[in-house]
C-alpha cells in the first residue's frame, strides 16, 4: 500500500445550481482517494459541490485509514479540531455535518460516536453509497448513525457515473477486499472478503474516464492481482485479461496496477509485462520481510526464495522493470539475523521506491498479541537502518536515468511560466519547458537534471 494524505475537493456538477458545499479529506492509500472522488459524485445530485477547506463546508468527511495506530490518532486529532468549527458555526446559525468513513470507521464506529459524540454519521468503506440515505435520517431526525456492512457488490451498483474531474491519470477500484489474513493487517476486517467488479462494468467506466480526457488507468486492489472478476456469460477474467481488454481503448495510453500479493502473480499477468506496451514497466510487490521464519509468522504464504524467484522472472520477461515495495521491520520475534535477511534481499533485488515502517500493532490482528514484541528503539534502529539502504538504492535507480531520452506522459502546469509536469513509465515526476498543449500526451523527454523529488529534462 501507499500511504500519506491526500485531499480532494470534487466540483460536483449537477444539473442542479449547487447550494452546499463538501470538503473531503482523505488518508491512506488510492483506493481511499478513488472512494472519495465517488463519495463526492454521490452527493453532487443533493446540491454538493468542492469547497478547499473544512471552514467553508457544509458537510465534511474525514475518509480514514486504519493500517497503523498513527493513522488513527491523526483521525481523532482532526475530529477534535472539527468539534470546535463546528461549535462555531451552529454559535452563528449555521449547520455542519460531520462524517467518519473509511476503514477507521469501519473497525471502530461505535467508539468514534462514543468518544466523539459530534460525529454525525459512521460509515465503512463498503457502505458509503449509503450517505444520501443517511442525510435523509439526520433531517428526519431518526435511524442509525452507523452503516458498517460489507455489500461491495451493492454499493458498486449503486453509485453513479462519476462527475468529478478525473485528471490525466484516473483511478479504477476493479476489487476489493482481502482473503490473505496476514497476521498484522486489519484489511480483511475493514474492507471485507475479495471481491472483483464485472469487466463489463469495469470497461465502461475505463471508457469514460477516457472520455473525459484520462490517458493513463491504475487499476486499483487490496490485492488487485487476485482479480477474477466473471462476465456476463460466467467466464472468469484474470487480471491480465483485463488489462489487455483495458489496452484496446485507443485513448488509454498507460495502465498500471497496485497493490498486488506475491502469491497472484500468475503466469499470464507475467507474460503481460513483456506483451503488452501500455503496462507500465514500474510494479509495486509487497514482501514485507526477507526471513522465511518472519513471513511465516506473518501469514504471508511464501518464502524469500519464492519472491527472489519471482522478481527474477519477471525481469526475465520485462528487462528494463523497476519495483518498489512494502517493508515491516520490528515484526514480533523478528531477531537481528532476521532483519540481516531483509536487508540481504533488498540487495539482491535493487528498488526503485519503497514504503519501510516500524511493525504498528493493530487491535484485533494475531499478532497485536504476540510474544516478544520488538522495544520501540531497535524498531527505530532497524528502520534507520533499512531506509538508508534504501534511499541509496532509489539515488541510484534516479542516477540510471540520466542523459537517457524517455517517453514522458504530461499531466499538469508546473510551477514555473511555460513549465508542465509529467510522469516517465518509472513514475519519476518530470518538469518541462513546454506549451500547455501537451498535457495529456506523451513525448520524449531526455533528462538532464536531479532535483530533490523530481527530474528535469528537455523535450527530445
Amino acid at each position: 500500500m501507499f500511504f500519506g494524505s491526500i485531499e480532494y475537493s470534487g466540483p460536483g456538477r449537477d444539473n442542479l445550481r449547487p447550494m452546499k458545499k463538501l470538503f473531503i479529506k482523505t488518508y491512506g492509500c488510492q483506493m481511499n482517494a478513488y472512494d472519495s472522488a465517488r463519495m463526492a459524485d454521490l452527493l453532487a445530485p443533493l446540491g454538493y459541490a468542492g469547497t478547499e477547506t473544512a471552514a467553508d463546508a457544509d458537510m465534511v468527511i474525514l475518509n480514514t485509514c486504519h493500517i497503523r495506530e498513527r493513522a488513527v490518532e491523526k483521525v481523532y486529532s482532526e475530529l477534535g479540531r472539527l468539534r470546535k468549527l463546528k461549535d462555531r458555526k451552529a454559535k452563528s446559525g449555521h449547520r455542519m455535518l460531520v462524517a467518519v468513513a473509511g476503514c477507521t470507521a469501519q473497525a471502530e464506529g461505535e467508539e468514534i460516536l462514543a468518544r466523539v459524540p459530534m460525529v454525525d454519521m459512521v460509515v465503512g468503506p463498503q457502505s458509503y453509497h449509503r450517505l444520501p440515505e443517511m442525510i435523509a435520517r439526520l433531517a428526519r431526525g431518526s435511524g442509525e448513525r452507523i452503516e458498517a456492512d460489507f455489500p461491495a457488490l451493492e454499493k458498486f451498483d449503486a453509485l453513479p457515473d462519476a462527475v468529478s474531474d478525473t485528471g490525466v491519470s484516473a483511478f479504477l477500484t476493479v476489487q476489493e477486499g482481502c482473503d490473505k489474513f496476514c497476521t498484522f493487517c486489519v484489511v480483511p476486517y475493514t474492507r471485507g472478503p475479495e471481491h472483483s467488479r464485472p469487466p463489463e462494468k469495469i470497461l465502461a467506466e475505463a471508457r469514460m474516464l477516457a472520455a473525459r480526457g484520462a490517458r493513463e488507468i491504475i487499476l486499483l486492489g487490496q490485492n488487485v492481482n487476485a482479480y477474477r472478476g466473471m462476465d456476463a456469460s460466467g467466464r472468469s477474467w484474470p487480471l491480465a485479461r483485463l488489462i489487455e481488454a483495458i489496452a484496446g481503448i485507443e485513448d488509454v495510453l498507460r495502465i498500471r496496477y497496485t497493490t498486488s500479493h506475491p502469491r497472484d502473480m500468475d503466469d499470464d499477468l507475467i507474460e503481460a509485462h513483456g506483451g503488452i506496451g501500455k503496462l507500465m514497466p514500474f510494479l509495486h510487490l509487497p514482501v514485507q520481510s526477507g526471513s522465511d521464519s518472519v513471513l511465516e509468522a506473518m501469514n504471508r504464504q511464501h518464502t524469500a526464495a519464492d519472491y527472489r524467484r519471482l522478481i527474477g522472472r519477471i525481469r526475465e520477461r520485462r528487462p528494463d522493470i523497476a519495483f518498489s515495495s512494502d517493508f515491516i521491520v520490528g515484526f514480533p520475534g523478528e531477531s537481528d539475523a532476521d532483519f540481516e535477511a531483509t536487508l540481504q534481499l533488498v540487495r539482491d533485488v535493487g528498488y526503485a521506491q519503497c514504503f519501510s515502517f516500524k511493525y504498528s500493532p493493530r487491535p484485533g490482528t494475531p499478532a497485536a498479541a504476540a510474544r516478544k514484541q520488538i522495544s520501540e528503539s531497535v524498531k527505530t534502529a532497524r528502520l534507520d537502518t533499512l531506509q538508508k539502504l534504501l534511499l541509496a538504492q532509489q539515488d541510484a535507480a534516479n542516477l540510471a536515468i540520466m542523459d537517457k531520452t524517455l517517453d514522458v506522459l504530461f499531466e499538469k502546469p508546473g510551477r514555473n511560466a511555460d513549465q508542465i509536469v509529467g510522469r516517465t513509465p518509472y513514475l519519476n515526476p518530470v518538469h518541462v519547458q513546454a506549451p500547455m498543449s501537451l498535457i495529456g500526451k506523451v513525448r520524449p523527454v531526455r533528462i538532464e537534471a536531479l532535483t530533490a523529488n523530481s527530474v528535469k529534462g528537455s523535450l527530445a
